[in-house]
């Protein structure tokens, strides 16, 4: 045998064992990312029911307000801690993989309100879409982000846009990422500091403020797993944290700076139940699923709650409509996660479908 070909050997050898390694925490990982977002599918239905059917000025409401950004804070996370796992930074596919899933995001988005546009009036939905093309619109949409009118608001989905945007963009970032590995870093201060900027001319960009925050997400992504699993098997310092959490919330509401700290500290309680017990539990396998698919849970809670909102309006919303409302949107929404997985399974057309939208 050669010097040459020994070295390969060796050189190889450490590497397959270190990706063999690295197979073992994994699959529970993902298992654990998969259950968080699933929860987050779980909740964001109890979110989305109490926009139709109790208003925004509901009192708790703020309790609930990490589940948007946290939607955006994962899909960073996954940039960084799965597609970076799967590429290498200087495999070509990986930027054109994120531009591409951006793009389909975006698509989805305009697919979705354009059938609302000729839906909603017959619907009643109370949504504004009368004026979408105009400038205005168009600039609150998808610069902006400031969607909230007297009428309603502008657009459904809207998380869409914020998210197509992060995917977008990290797959340009990869291209200097490759020769300086803190250019994820470099973008998120930067961003940091144009909200601050913006905040001393009192001007606020929800989109922006979401991008930082999948940003975030990106740069939590870097941290080996083992080291995030290790950080929330600490469940009283955890609680202790959010109960100082719930308390500024309380006091203060929730501005920007509390949603950077809410977002990740939420995700981490829920993450905490995600890495315990068996994946064969009914609730956490059934949470599991709906993490695989939350993407399209998202999108299918909200068609749901809005046409129970149209079917339900005429009558008086007592305690018992509004727990049958909400008990119909949740088992719904599950519903409609199982038969996508069970028509993928049975029906290639669907699976190939799904892929195409969704991948």
């Amino acid at each position: 045998m050669s010097q040459t070909q020994s070295q390969v050997i060796h050189t190889c050898e450490p590497k397959a064992d270190a990706r063999k390694a690295a197979s073992l925490p994994k699959a529970e990982r993902i298992s654990a990312l998969d259950f968080t977002k699933g929860a987050l599918v779980l909740i964001m239905v109890l979110y989305h029911w109490i926009n139709y059917f109790v208003g925004v000025q509901w009192p708790y409401y703020r309790y609930l307000r990490f589940l948007t950004p946290s939607f955006i804070f994962v899909s960073g996370f996954m940039i960084s801690n799965i597609y970076l796992s799967k590429y290498q930074a200087t495999d070509s596919r990986l930027p054109k993989r994120l531009f591409t899933r951006g793009l389909k995001l975006l698509a989805v988005f305009l697919a979705l309100n354009v059938a609302r546009t000729y839906i909603a009036p017959a619907m009643g939905t109370g949504a504004v879409l009368g004026n979408f093309p105009d400038a205005r619109t168009i600039f609150s949409v998808f610069v902006s982000g400031n969607l909230q009118t007297m009428g309603g608001k502008l657009v459904s989905f809207s998380i869409l846009v914020p998210i197509s945007y992060l995917l977008m963009l990290s797959g340009v970032l990869i291209l200097p990422y490759r020769f300086y590995r803190h250019t994820f870093h470099v973008v998120c201060a930067f961003f940091l500091l144009s909200i601050v900027g913006l905040g001393f001319m009192g001007v606020e960009s929800p989109n922006l403020e979401l991008i930082t925050i999948g940003m975030v997400g990106v740069l939590a992504g870097f941290v080996p797993i083992g080291v995030i699993n290790d950080f929330v098997r600490h469940p009283y310092m955890l609680g202790f944290a959010y109960l100082c959490y719930t308390i500024a919330i309380t006091v203060w509401n929730v501005p920007f700076i509390l949603q950077m700290v809410g977002v990740p500290l939420s995700l981490m309680v829920i993450y905490l139940a995600g890495i315990g017990g068996s994946d064969r539990g009914a609730i956490r396998s059934e949470a599991i699923l709906l993490g695989k698919y939350s993407l399209f849970g998202y999108i299918s809670q909200i068609a749901i709650l809005q046409i129970l909102a149209v079917s339900l309006r005429h009558l008086n919303f007592g305690f018992a409509t509004l727990s049958a409302s909400f008990v119909a949107a949740l088992a719904l929404t599950i519903m409609s996660v199982e038969i996508l997985d069970r028509l993928r399974t049975k029906m290639v057309t669907i699976d190939r479908l799904y892929k195409a939208v969704f991948a």
